[in-house]
């Protein structure tokens, strides 16, 4: 039985809600009367005052913050261990001043929930992986905090704790994007603790790129979400291999959310844009540029998760990345089944199994590597 090791799955733990529960600002969290879900109100645009309060934002279930839930969904997908982290917005919104004492929290709070199940899970400690139901995190950074150091310290922190195996970032960085060269310390703490950073976007393209407001009313989040996500990453990553962040720290290693977005199909086009661009020294310009290739730091540095609900982006993602790089995931809890049968699979997840299958032509030996081998090897997975 192969193993399968889900690297990209959500829970709001108990800690962050909390601290949303807290907030009248955006990020908040309300809970309606009745027994209807809590609401998360996550952009600006959620936040209306012409919406009732009960109906702003997206409804939180408990998918998002009952850990038995997620080990339910695992049981019914054949998933024996979960690498979870927190959704957007993560830390990114908090004053600075708050910044370190929340993050601990919520780092520890996923301690303690992967500490509890997968004592429950094994309490004798003699199964193997596949035998049992087990969860590791990826913990949020306090990237708002007054100092670097703070954000440093916390990494080396995490390594301390069991069942931490990275951490998660979004693409805003310190808020100046992935190229800030403020961001230096960050990688160097990255790099120097051999933590795995899971790079994941959320603030998305102008409502403008994608037709204003009208166009997002009539087509509701599949603009933002389908291509506004991918290239948010794609840009992100773009703008710190031009900066020269893989040059600077070429044992830095990165999780890229949604097989990298557009990054594996264009990567031959960068390059060659690269090799072109006046401004860079190599060509008489006076901007140092990147003096690594694209595909040397996707084949070193990058890592992708097979999210792509496709064979067609999975193969240029194994093209770009090699098929000892691509990671299984399944975006638990978003875009579960919009109806309510019993015993239901998700065809979000359904699908990337089948586009898996399908790209390595039912190679066994590729087929487990990607569904859960290569997340234990470089997890550490015991």
């Amino acid at each position: 039985m192969s193993l399968v090791v889900d690297i990209h799955t959500h829970v709001y733990p108990p800690a962050y809600m909390e601290m949303l529960r807290g907030r009248s600002s955006v990020p908040y969290v309300h809970d309606p009367a009745g027994n209807a879900d809590p609401r998360l109100i996550i952009l600006s645009s959620d936040d209306d005052p012409s919406i009732p309060l009960d109906e702003r934002g997206r409804p939180v279930d408990a998918s998002y913050w009952d850990i038995n839930v997620k080990l339910d969904f695992m049981r019914h997908h054949g998933i024996n261990t979960s690498v979870i982290s927190l959704a957007n917005p993560w830390l990114d919104f908090l004053e600075p001043q708050e910044a370190q004492t929340w993050s601990e929290r919520i780092n520890d709070n996923l301690e303690e929930t992967c500490a509890k199940v997968n004592e429950a899970a094994d309490p004798e400690k003699t199964l193997a992986l596949h035998e049992k139901h087990t969860l590791y995190a990826f913990g949020a950074l306090p990237l708002s905090a007054p100092s670097s150091d703070i954000v440093v310290n916390e990494i080396k922190r995490l390594k301390t704790l069991p069942h931490l195996r990275g951490v998660i970032m979004g693409t805003s960085g310190l808020g100046k994007g992935l190229d800030d060269a403020s961001l230096d310390p960050v990688w160097s703490a990255l790099e120097e603790t051999g933590s795995l950073m899971f790079l994941h976007p959320h603030y998305g393209l102008p409502d403008e790129a994608f037709g204003g407001t009208d166009a997002m009313n009539r087509y509701g989040h599949v603009l933002p979400l389908a291509l506004g996500f991918p290239l948010e990453t794609t840009i992100a990553v773009t703008r710190m291999f031009l900066a020269g962040v893989f040059d600077r720290f070429p044992r830095l290693q990165i999780l890229l959310a949604h097989s990298g977005g557009t990054l594996p199909f264009l990567a031959g086009r960068l390059e060659s844009c690269i090799h072109h661009e006046r401004k860079f020294v190599a060509n008489g310009g006076d901007v140092p540029g990147p003096q690594r290739s694209v595909w040397d730091v996707l084949k070193t540095n990058i890592y992708l998760d097979a999210v792509v609900y496709g064979e067609a982006g999975l193969q240029a993602a194994l093209e770009a990345s090699g098929t000892d790089r691509l990671l299984f995931g399944t975006d638990h809890p978003f875009f579960p089944p919009l109806d309510s049968k019993e015993g239901q699979q998700w065809p979000s997840v359904t699908t990337n199994y089948k586009a898996i299958n399908a790209t390595f032509d039912k190679d066994a030996d590729k087929v487990a590597a990607v569904l859960g081998g290569n997340a234990a090897r470089v997890l550490n997975l015991k």
